[in-house]
């Protein structure tokens, strides 16, 4: 089957997972700068995970974009990957309203994990469909950076309970070390042509 379906319902969810966040961002009962100050940790959430879900976003593109067709069990990774990230939107919100308590921080980077995992599952799922030798596969290779995530994830939920600012600070700079443009896709496209 075509991957068009596929790669429209995933943009419009994660459409709706952004929206549903900047909902969840309530106005400031005043006009002063002393009113936006609470804000801070609700915006500093609403920051990073707009960024990660730009970064699933983007990947999944670049990664949609090296194939021609999906399977049933793509799909289901892809649901998997989706619904892990329709979670966000909630641990975003009771992060940034408990300012970066414990257990609101260890959740969230517990379902960064769970979400990384996830994809991991959908890049497997499309390199069996496609074969190790497809672009895909070329692209993805070791996957260096998708698997140092996932270790920092693992090692950063734990740390939440001792230090919670070093836990947001890891998933920080997880976030900018995403944002630095990947050019595995386009190489591996540009390779196969």
């Amino acid at each position: 089957m075509t991957k068009n379906r596929l790669e429209s319902f995933s943009d419009g969810v994660l459409a709706v997972i952004i929206t549903i966040m900047v909902l969840e961002m309530k106005v400031p009962h005043g006009a002063d700068l002393a009113a936006i100050l609470p804000l801070l940790p609700v915006f500093a959430s609403y920051v990073l995970s707009f960024i990660f879900i730009g970064v699933y976003w983007n990947n999944h593109h670049h990664l949609l974009h090296t194939v021609d067709h999906v399977t049933g069990g793509v799909l289901w990774a892809n649901l998997h990957l989706l619904f892990w990230l329709s979670l966000v939107p909630f641990a975003t919100g009771w992060m940034g309203e408990n300012d970066f308590a414990p257990l609101p921080v260890a959740l969230y980077g517990l379902l960064q994990l769970l979400a990384g995992f996830a994809f991991f599952l959908l890049v497997q799922a499309l390199i069996r469909t496609h074969g190790r030798d497809s672009a895909l596969a070329t692209a993805i290779g070791r996957d260096f950076k998708g698997k140092t995530s996932l270790i920092v994830y693992t090692v950063a939920v734990p740390l939440s309970f001792f230090s919670a600012p070093l836990a947001f600070a890891l998933y920080v700079t997880i976030a900018v070390v995403w944002l630095v443009p990947d050019r595995r896709f386009e190489r591996a496209l540009e390779g196969s042509r």
